[in-house]
């Protein structure tokens, strides 16, 4: 078995789902949503950078920022549509749910019916170099997902730390009803959460498209596995969704070498009900008592 292999593929997988789980992290612990749309922004995002590569460039960062654009934009989309209008009602948990579920059904049928149910894929991204080390092959993909991933994460979190909106949705984050009597606003703050959380499912998008294609249904697994690796961790905790991300990384990569990728669902909703039985609330759960309220 080639351990360089599982390692490589462990960070790679960790790297990409873990960016949808801190999004649906992000969402829940400030707004209370937990976001079943993701699907229809991965593939929306997806389908994004294929005409912005179709018809305007295609040099790769320029496709990749594409990509992270339209995932804010259909961030956004879904706030309007989804969030907005039912925030303030009563079982607001359940209505955001169904509503984000719904969308997400309808938006994945209007991509069909719009592009076809035939497969698109983007340019390479990051080329098609490699680089071998201490018997260790890197290659431009494997190498450039991980950075990149790296990179617009530490942005993003920065960016959380150290300006206004930042601030407030840190803010909203920590304790949603404090937030809003010190006068900072959860329609305002809500778009640019969505905005932010829909950016890096777009981001997600393209650099998984490095290795699959990009379909009306594509999202429906990474979303799967996002929301997985949200539940895992803890929702509303972004280090717990760094550790089950890598946890679960390990799992697939681990699986897919040894048994097969068909099997991968399996063993790691195996993982999952275990780690749960032993910590209910995930690995590092910050569900707030005004959550379960």
């Amino acid at each position: 078995m080639d351990i360089w292999f599982i390692v490589s593929n462990t960070i790679v997988l960790a790297c990409i789902y873990g960016t949808l789980a801190i999004g649906i992290s992000i969402t829940w612990s400030s707004l209370g949503l937990l976001n079943l749309s993701y699907g229809f922004i991965f593939a929306f995002a997806g389908y994004g950078a294929w005409l912005f590569a179709q018809h305007v460039s295609t040099w790769g960062p320029a496709v990749l920022a594409a990509g992270i654009l339209s995932g804010a934009l259909g961030g956004v989309i879904i706030c309007a549509v989804g969030f907005i209008p039912i925030h303030d009602k009563p079982n607001f948990t359940i209505r955001g749910l169904i509503a984000t579920l719904a969308i997400n059904l309808i938006g994945t049928q209007f991509l069909l019916w719009w592009f076809g149910p035939r497969s698109k894929n983007l340019p390479e991204i990051f080329g098609n170099w490699s680089v071998s080390l201490s018997g260790a092959v890197f290659t431009a993909d494997k190498v450039g997902n991980v950075a990149t991933s790296v990179l617009i994460l530490a942005v993003v979190l920065r960016w959380m730390q150290s300006s206004r909106r930042g601030l407030e949705i840190r803010a909203m984050m920590m304790n949603p009803h404090a937030a809003s009597i010190v006068g900072i606003g959860v329609r305002r703050t809500s778009f640019y959460v969505m905005g932010i959380t829909g950016g890096l499912a777009g981001l997600a998008a393209v650099l998984l498209s490095q290795t699959y294609y990009i379909s009306p249904f594509g999202g429906l697994m990474p979303m799967i596995k996002g929301v997985s690796i949200a539940l895992c961790g803890g929702l509303g905790s972004v280090r717990g969704a760094v550790i089950a991300a890598i946890v679960l990384g390990f799992n697939e990569a681990l699986t897919g070498m040894s048994i097969g990728g068909r099997y991968v669902l399996v063993t790691q909703f195996v993982v999952i009900i275990v780690i749960l039985l032993v910590r209910p609330r995930g690995i590092a759960g910050l569900l707030d008592k005004a959550r379960e309220a």
